[in-house]
């Protein structure tokens, strides 16, 4: 089953001075269950690509098809909504509330969904658990290592319940060991719940797991190769 579909993705930056095409007319679908990677050098597109699914950029021109909606023509409100409802994103720099402890900062998009404090509290323990975490609940980021901390930010983003997870670079902060405990713990999620992921990377540790590699360059994709 497609859960995304990008039709035509234009995306220009600076039209009315010096253009920079970032996305030219890409097409692309993602299904359920997928562990993707997007990959190519920089200034290839897949970044902004990424955060056009995600609702965080906006196209110039073309279609992005989640839930049999048009996200490009939704209002700033109703982007946050859907994403606070869909999407779960993981990113480079993990992006926690620095005085707010693990638990905090994985039931926070839970709050904004008006979930009770039982099912909130049922949630992250089970997801800090899934995370190899369970221990570190009430610790800050800052009493983290990098690892842990985007252990504690892929909780987060599984919280809400998303229909996928989108990762900028997750690992690009991340040591090897810590890499592979991430990745891990990424692909058992993956393979036992079905949940989806959808990888922006330059990361070759990163590329290896991936069981679709689509390739941009000069924001058009270039190949688009699963692996058995």
């Amino acid at each position: 089953m497609n859960i995304v579909t990008v039709q035509q993705a234009q995306k220009t930056y600076n039209p009315d001075k010096i253009p920079v095409h970032a996305l030219q007319g890409v097409d692309l679908t993602i299904e359920q269950g997928e562990f993707t990677a997007l990959v190519g050098p920089s200034g290839s597109g897949k970044t902004t690509l990424l955060n056009a699914i995600g609702g965080l950029d906006l196209l110039t021109a073309g279609k992005i098809i989640i839930n049999n909606q048009d996200i490009a023509t939704f209002s700033d409100s109703e982007l946050i909504e859907f994403r606070k409802q869909n999407i779960g994103f993981v990113f480079q720099a993990y992006n926690l509330i620095p005085v707010f402890t693990a638990k905090e900062n994985v039931e926070f998009v839970m709050l904004l969904q008006g979930k009770s404090e039982q099912e909130r509290d049922t949630r992250v323990r089970e997801l800090l658990t899934a995370v190899g975490l369970a221990d570190q609940i009430d610790r800050r980021p800052s009493e983290l290592s990098g690892g842990q901390q985007q252990r504690v930010a892929v909780a987060r983003a599984l919280a809400s319940k998303p229909q996928f997870i989108l990762a900028d670079e997750p690992t690009a902060n991340l040591d090897s060991k810590s890499t592979a405990d991430l990745l891990d713990i990424m692909l058992e999620l993956n393979q036992k719940e079905n949940i989806t992921f959808l990888f922006s990377t330059h990361d070759q540790r990163v590329i290896d797991r991936a069981r679709r590699v689509v390739t941009l360059e000069d924001g058009k994709i270039i190949s688009d190769e699963r692996v058995s």
